[in-house]
């Protein structure tokens, strides 16, 4: 496959795999999820890579989630097929034998954070925000929003992150245990070339077995993603989901009180 969305680079034992939708904010849409799928698959086989860094190129967005000029013109049917495209995506990042790096800078909001958050560790800079935004546009977090952010923040800031969508600073994350380390503006590379760097002095096949017993309780959640991409594929389509994505394009406030009626 040609890249578009993504820039996927290999060098000295790291595999650095880019989103490169700047204009977009880094959204992802169909191609996108094909494409870091294809990349995740390459450097989770090639030997001779230790660590995969995911990142994103223009410094104003790490990824702010899915596509809303797609996902608006999905179907059930079809925005079964686009879930299903996100969730083979996490499963290879989260079953990717080496540690996986989420490099951020920027806003990480909505399925961009459940994308941040099935990678292993999360190196942020100052600026950076992040967020769920799933019930602004009528979608849901049901693919790590619901399953992995409970067991780093705790339960009940999981809940406040997903019902009132607010929006946190890098250094909030860090105190949460959402991620692991923030870094002044600028020294991101730096400082994730750092973590590689130590990673590659590691046993490859111990990092590999720590990983995979370390997502044993995780793993066993299988179940809830299924559940999750039935329930909001059965979303696409409908009226509530349209108000909301529509609002989002048309920059206004949707109006979700008609559907409580």
């Amino acid at each position: 496959m040609e890249f578009e969305d993504v820039i996927y680079e290999k060098n000295e034992g790291r595999a650095r795999i880019s989103i490169n939708r700047p204009k977009a904010l880094n959204s992802f849409r169909s191609r996108t999820l094909d494409e870091l799928t294809e990349a995740f698959t390459d450097a989770s086989q090639d030997a001779s890579v230790g660590a995969a860094v995911l990142t994103s190129e223009g410094g104003k967005a790490f990824c702010s989630g899915g596509d809303i000029a797609e996902m608006l013109e999905l179907s059930p049917a079809t925005g079964r097929v686009f879930v299903l495209k996100l969730f083979n995506l996490f499963s290879l990042i989260r079953q990717c034998p080496k540690p996986v790096i989420a490099a951020v800078d920027g806003y990480c909001l909505g399925g961009g954070n459940e994308i941040n958050l099935v990678c292993d560790l999360t190196i942020a800079t100052e600026k950076s925000v992040f967020g769920q935004v799933g019930p602004t546009v009528g979608s849901t977090p049901v693919l790590a929003g619901t399953q992995i952010l409970p067991r780093l923040v705790g339960d009940k800031k999981a809940k406040e992150i997903i019902f009132l969508c607010g929006r946190y600073s890098a250094r909030e994350a860090l105190e949460m245990g959402w991620i692991n380390k923030v870094v002044p503006d600028g020294s991101l590379e730096e400082e994730t070339q750092a973590w590689v760097s130590r990673i590659l002095e590691m046993s490859p096949q111990s990092l590999r077995i720590s990983k995979t017993s370390l997502n044993f309780e995780s793993d066993l959640l299988h179940s809830s993603y299924m559940h999750g991409i039935e329930m909001l594929s059965a979303t696409y389509g409908s009226e509530e989901l349209k108000e909301g994505m529509t609002s989002f394009m048309e920059k206004r406030k949707p109006d979700f009180n008609r559907f409580r009626k």
